[in-house]
């Protein structure tokens, strides 16, 4: 059974601990040691969570000498941003609504004193 992309990123992004390493891959390629130095988890378990990673297309490993350095691919995230963009519009006009009757309970409150 083969799961569509965008589910595949939601699936990924779904975890904290992917989501920081993405976060870490958006300022640069590093190996799986260094991705692993800022949480309590064994390398193994890095591991894992960068194969989900890289089974959404959200990285790519490279092979340089013995270094395996992983890469953001960045075309996942801008198709997810692309589905997003179809709400963004129905987002922020109930904001605009919200906003304009707050401004209308506020107004209506300032006249009746």
């Amino acid at each position: 059974m083969s799961v569509d992309p965008l589910t595949a990123t939601f699936s990924a992004l779904a975890d904290p601990t992917r989501r920081a390493i993405l976060a870490r891959l958006s300022t640069g390629e590093a190996t799986v040691g260094e991705l692993a130095e800022p949480f309590d988890i064994s390398l193994p378990a890095v591991s894992r969570h960068l194969k989900v990673l890289e089974g959404a297309g959200l990285i790519s490993r490279g092979r340089e000498a013995q270094w395996r350095p992983c890469r953001l691919q960045p075309e996942p995230l801008k198709e997810l941003d692309g589905w997003l963009a179809r709400y963004r519009a129905f987002w922020e006009g109930g904001f605009d609504k919200m906003e304009a009757y707050l401004a209308d309970l506020v107004k209506g409150s300032a006249d009746a004193q």
